[in-house]
């Protein structure tokens, strides 16, 4: 087995560091999706953090590591959104300097919320590969520090705490289903679900459309994918070519990986918002679109979905919700 990057004991510790400035996240039964299932699914909802989605984790336990020289720096990144907004939150809380790159697909609405933090948003190509080129660019020629969406042992530990939350309110979880993208959300979770439960199954899910991990593990090295707009737009981006964590953590610890098209993640976002009356952006309910479709089997099982964000564009939001479809449409 691959030595993974991240140690359980590192988790631990970011819980401490975080514990102020995130919400431990309730975990909600689904009545809908247990009896299409014939499970008991449960939905881990960190679009309840400050932010709308479970990004402020890892980007909290990051800046929270920064001494004074990197504090005065200042820090960059770059986003499809979400990080990009967890890291501006953080870094007006802490009061350090920050640039958020993003390519013309992260949008408008997420934009706009990471500038209203204060934040320096910068709109650079038509991908976040494109956007990386800008943020590597203020590091070498401006001294900021990187932090990383996540391949950043800190951003992973940070995400990381969702799993101990998880395991405290469902100890006998067999399968959870997590968002997939970079991997810094299913590696931590993974790590820390199986250092106490090494028998439970983690399946990540994502968009067909441009699926950078999963071509990736089967390719069995880090590739470049071309990014498309989608409905699962918190999910598009690269792993990076020369990534350091995550890939290794995705190989060793996920047990699969299941892709999803465009109808099935907005029929998910009808059935979460209709049956379970909650509001959540198409990257977020992947993981329904899994079960919804019968793409992943959890009949017998305790299931955990991580509700990842509800950062979502609400005029598109409605657009979808109202359309038609299964999941419970008016």
């Amino acid at each position: 087995m691959t030595p993974v990057p991240v140690t359980a004991a590192e988790v631990e510790a970011a819980r401490s560091v975080i514990a102020e400035h995130v919400v431990r996240t309730p975990v909600v039964p689904s009545p809908s999706l247990s009896h299409r299932c014939s499970a008991a699914v449960f939905l881990k909802l960190e679009s309840l953090q400050p932010t709308g989605a479970f990004k402020l984790r890892g980007a909290t336990n990051r800046l929270m590591a920064l001494d004074e020289d990197e504090r005065r720096r200042g820090v960059v990144t770059m986003s499809t959104g979400n990080h990009g907004r967890a890291v501006a939150y953080a870094a007006q809380r802490l009061s350090v300097p920050a640039v958020i790159c993003m390519s013309r697909l992260v949008p408008a609405n997420k934009v706009e919320a990471i500038r209203d933090l204060g934040a320096d948003a910068r709109i650079i190509g038509n991908s976040q590969d494109e956007a990386e080129v800008e943020a590597k660019r203020c590091v070498e020629e401006d001294g900021m520090v990187m932090v990383s969406p996540f391949d950043d042992p800190a951003v992973i530990a940070g995400q990381g705490t969702i799993g101990l939350e998880l395991l405290e309110d469902l100890p006998d979880v067999d399968l959870v289903l997590v968002p997939l993208s970079g991997g810094g959300l299913i590696g931590g979770i993974a790590l820390a679900v199986k250092a106490r439960r090494p028998h439970a199954r983690i399946v990540g899910v994502t968009m067909e459309r441009g699926a950078a991990m999963y071509e990736s593990l089967k390719a069995g090295h880090p590739v470049a994918v071309t990014e498309e707009a989608s409905l699962a737009d918190s999910l598009g981006g690269g792993i990076g070519l020369d990534n350091r964590c995550t890939f290794d953590l995705c190989r060793t610890l996920v047990d699969d990986v299941v892709l999803v098209s465009e109808r099935e993640i907005a029929e998910a976002m009808r059935h979460t918002f209709w049956q379970d009356r909650l509001v959540a952006e198409g990257g977020a309910v992947v993981g329904q679109a899994a079960l919804l479709t019968g793409k992943v089997t959890a009949a017998g099982h305790t299931v955990a979905c991580i509700l990842s964000g509800r950062n979502v564009d609400m005029p598109q939001f409605v657009e979808v919700v109202t359309g038609p479809g299964t999941g419970g449409s008016p």
